[in-house]
Formats: structure tokens, C-alpha cells, sequence
């Protein structure tokens, strides 16, 4: 009896699939050795960024400092700024320090601020150093003795552009631990914390995952060099998830070969999520290097009269609760009294983990706040929304008709993460021709950040698929320790059972691309 094919195809499968196989092997062991080691290198390294976020030191105290505001008895703040000859500045603001309520006055975004006292308008000379130290004590909720206080005023490897803020105070405790406080004043936020042990993880980082050691004239070299290993790691773990679908043994491998198969079925997709999200953002990087959007705000004119607050400070704020008074531009000279408004309920996370996580998801420091004619008191109606509106016009040039939607933004995510520090903020996104997102801080009309749509793909890519954020769910430190246990299962499972694999399959057969039975 003859059988007859329907489908001719069917007959060359059994070809295709061997052919497939062969060619499977022959990449994977032609790429096991370097992209062994590129694997190694590159989880190593994500593994100690991991250590270095679960073990660095945490701030005891979440929330700025807060004291009542009473400016009842105050003097007239623009009879302050006229004794001292102040007719611009950057910012102006009340803040609470240790010796209660100040007027901290911001001449120059990368000089040291000054401050005054509110009832007398004296000069506090030089008090920015000593408030960078309550702030950090505050922070730490320790009166610790401070080893050195310096002032910085550009970015390193042990305070790099990932904490944005700058000029900050660099505090040096003397603890033993080599514990460092990065404050800055203008936003009295602690913008990083590190210890010995920490900065050594970093730095280990930085050099292993990044290159940082390589230098700035060198930069084509590395992204090529990176390039390759990265795609290599990532066409190994290609070329080993066809082995796995097409070589059907009848009985499972013994010894490392077994464990490392075993292990590749739960572990390719991971390794083929961080290879490519990495190598995408290699690249990405390398056409378009990522730069600060942050714009501060315009220089504001101190000369025109301010509306004495003192005097009407009972009616004004009657049944409200104030923390907070600020001057900000609203465009074309008018210049308005912002009043920070706290609607906190509680005390805020406690504890380290707690900490953590709400410095991960993001948690509103400041509350809404109302607007007053800084030259009448009188009530200006329009509000936050408005304002956030006319600072993306100055600070893009960017036409109004162009936007497509305005959010204002209170927890950190996708396009808008914890680096950013500043919360809340508005995100303003543009149509054609601009094509982009702005996130501007109304607080200090600041410009914080700015996207292209163009790269909210690789954005996506690096967030979800090599940072693993579709874990957020579950909350930041499970999130860290899923990591870290995928991490050490590649460099051992994948990594290390490979190289060792491919070592002693050299040795055994120098030069040989045939199967190894078994």
C-alpha cells in the first residue's frame, strides 16, 4: 500500500529542523567563550548595583523639616531685600532650618544661598553650610559630628548625573562607616546617601557595567566593544533557545551539561530580556547621549514692591494650613506670592524598607498651593495648572495650540522616574511638530525634564525589560531580591557552567565544532 503526501513541505521538516540545529550549535559554541564572559562581566556588575541598592545606608526621617508659619511679626520681606541691595534672584523662599523659620535667597543657582532673619532681616552669614548640616541630621535623625562639609558643584563617579540635583553639600559624618550626605538646600531634599561599602558597589558598577574607566576620547571604541559583547550574549542565548526547542534527548544530560540546560529553559528569556533592552540602550545612547533638561528659573526682578504678607497674614490664612511661601514669575513681569499648602494626614513611612520604597514610587513633599498678586494680595484665580502651562512656554518656546494633554504627576513610573527627585510635577505633552513631553516643578518654576516620543519605546524597553519595573507591584525591595536571585542563577547556571563547559570542551578537543555526544 502506497501512502501520499499531501503536503510535499512535510517531507524536507525533518531536514530543516537538523539543518536549524546544526547552525544552532555551531554560533553557540563559536560564541559560548566570549559570550561567557561578557555574561559574567555584566551580571556581576548588575548584581552589585543590586547589593548596593539593598544594603546602602537609608534616611531615618522621610519628610523635609516642617515648623509653623507664623509671619505675623515678620518684617516686610521686600524691606529685608531692600537693606541688602538684592534686585534679582533666582529664588526666594521661606524655609524651616534650626533656627527656625529663614528667608533663603538664591542670587546665583551655583553659589552658596543666603538667608535672613525674618523679625530683625539680619544676615545670616555663610548659614548655607550649617543648614546642608541640619538638613542632613534631619535626614538621618541623628545629630551626628560632621568629618568635612563641601561644597559641589559638578557631577562624579561617586556623585554622578543620576541624582540630577546640583549644587548640593557633600557631609562627611565621622561614624566609622564612611557615611556621605549629598543635600541641596534650594529644595531642602537629601539627594543621595552613601557609605563606604555602598560607594565601593557603585564604583564596581560603574567600572564592570558601564566602562566609566574608559576615557571621553575613547567613547566610539567603547560602544563598539560593548556592542559586541552585549550582542554576543544575547545571539548565545538566541542560538541556545534553539537547541533547546529543536534537540529532543531521551534522557536528561548528566552532570554540568544537565544543570545548565535545566537552568537555560528558565533563564533564556531573562538573559535575552537584558541583552537586547541593554544593547538597544547602547546604542540608543550612542546616536542621542543623554543629557539635563533641568532649566532653573529665570532671574526675578526684587525692585517692585511686595505685598506686605505680615500685615494681612491672620485673614489670609485663616483655616488654612501654610508650610510653605515662595516668589515665582508668571510671565511678562508679573510675579506671584506662592503659598504651599500641607495635606499630609500622617507622619509619613517609617523605617528603611518603608523609606525606600516611597523614595522609589514617590511620595508629594509639598502640598497644593494658591497664588496671590505679589504687588496687590489679591487672589490670582487661575492656578497651578495655568502656571505649568506658561513656564513650558518659556522655558521650550514651544506654542500652546500644540499641546495635547496636561497630568499632573504624583507618583514616580515609566518616563518620569526617581532620578527625577521633584514631586509633584505637571507633564505637558505635545503634538506636532514638537513631539515631546515637558515635566515642569511649578514650586520653583523648573523646567525637570523633557522626552522625545521618539524615545518612548526605548524607554519602555529599558524600564520594563532590563530594569524588570513589571515587578513595581510587588513593591521595590521584592522587586530588588527577585533581581538579584535571577542575576546570580545567570552568572552561575549560564555563565560560569558554560565557560567551564566550553574550557574543558577545548582542552578536550581543540578547534572542534562537533557534538558532543550525550
Amino acid at each position: 500500500m502506497t501512502t501520499t503526501v499531501s503536503n510535499p513541505a512535510l517531507i524536507h521538516r525533518p531536514a530543516r529542523i537538523a539543518a536549524l540545529k546544526t547552525l544552532a550549535l555551531r554560533w553557540h559554541r563559536w560564541l559560548a567563550l566570549a559570550g561567557a564572559v561578557a555574561v559574567l562581566t555584566w551580571a556581576v556588575s548588575g548584581g552589585l548595583h543590586l547589593l548596593a541598592t539593598i544594603t546602602g545606608p537609608a534616611q531615618a526621617v522621610f519628610y523635609p523639616p516642617q515648623q509653623p508659619l507664623d509671619l505675623g511679626s515678620s518684617l516686610p520681606i521686600d524691606q529685608i531685600l531692600a537693606r541688602h541691595d538684592i534686585r534679582r534672584a533666582n529664588s526666594l523662599q521661606i524655609v524651616a532650618g534650626a533656627a527656625g523659620r529663614l528667608l533663603q535667597v538664591t542670587e546665583d543657582p551655583f553659589e552658596p544661598r543666603r538667608y535672613f532673619d525674618l523679625e530683625t532681616g539680619n544676615e545670616r552669614p555663610w548659614y548655607d553650610r550649617e543648614h546642608a548640616l541640619f538638613l542632613a541630621q534631619h535626614y538621618l535623625g541623628v545629630n551626628l559630628p560632621a568629618d568635612e562639609i563641601r561644597f559641589v558643584t559638578e557631577f562624579s563617579d561617586r556623585y554622578p548625573w543620576v541624582n540630577r540635583l546640583l549644587p548640593v553639600w557633600r557631609i562627611a559624618f565621622d561614624n566609622g562607616d564612611g557615611l556621605v550626605a549629598y543635600v541641596h538646600t534650594e529644595t531642602n531634599a537629601l539627594a543621595s546617601l552613601t557609605d563606604r561599602a555602598h560607594t565601593r558597589l557603585q564604583l564596581g558598577f560603574q567600572w564592570l557595567h558601564t566602562w566609566s574607566w574608559m576615557p571621553r576620547l575613547a567613547e566610539p571604541l567603547r560602544v563598539t566593544v560593548m556592542a559586541l559583547l552585549v550582542g554576543s550574549i544575547f545571539a548565545m542565548a538566541l542560538t541556545g533557545l534553539g537547541l533547546l526547542l529543536t534537540i529532543r534527548r531521551k534522557q536528561r544530560a548528566r552532570g554540568a551539561r544537565g544543570i545548565h540546560r535545566l537552568a537555560a529553559w528558565v533563564l533564556a528569556i531573562p538573559l535575552l530580556m537584558f541583552s537586547g533592552s541593554g544593547l538597544f540602550h547602547l546604542v540608543q545612547m550612542a546616536l542621542a547621549p543623554a543629557q539635563s533638561h533641568l532649566r532653573l528659573a529665570d532671574p526675578v526682578s526684587m525692585q517692585e514692591p511686595l505685598f506686605d504678607l505680615s500685615g494681612q497674614w491672620q485673614n489670609l490664612t485663616d483655616g488654612l494650613a501654610v508650610n510653605a511661601v515662595s516668589l515665582v514669575e508668571a510671565g511678562a513681569g508679573e510675579r506671584l506670592l506662592r503659598l504651599g499648602l500641607d495635606t499630609r494626614r500622617q507622619a509619613g513611612p517609617q523605617g528603611a524598607n518603608a523609606i525606600r520604597e516611597a523614595r522609589f514610587q514617590g511620595i508629594p513633599t509639598t502640598g497644593p498651593a494658591i497664588y496671590l498678586d505679589a504687588a496687590t494680595g489679591e487672589a490670582w484665580p487661575q492656578g497651578d495648572r495655568e502656571l505649568a502651562l506658561r513656564f513650558a512656554e518659556r522655558h521650550t518656546g514651544h506654542e500652546r495650540s500644540r499641546v495635547a494633554d496636561i497630568t499632573l504627576i504624583n507618583r514616580f513610573g515609566n518616563g518620569y522616574d526617581f532620578r527625577n527627585k521633584r514631586l509633584p510635577v505637571w507633564r505637558i505633552d505635545y503634538q506636532a511638530p514638537y513631539n515631546e513631553s515637558v515635566f515642569i516643578d511649578t514650586h520653583g518654576a523648573v523646567l525637570v525634564d523633557r522626552m522625545a516620543h521618539s524615545r518612548w519605546i526605548e524607554q519602555w524597553s529599558f524600564t520594563f525589560l532590563h530594569k524588570w519595573n513589571f515587578l513595581r507591584p510587588l513593591g521595590r525591595e521584592i522587586q530588588n531580591r527577585v533581581l538579584l536571585a535571577v542575576v546570580v542563577s545567570v552568572i552561575g547556571l549560564i555563565g560560569g557552567l558554560g565557560l567551564y563547559m566550553e574550557i574543558k570542551r577545548r582542552r578536550r578537543r581543540p578547534g572542534s565544532l562537533a557534538p558532543t555526544p550525550g
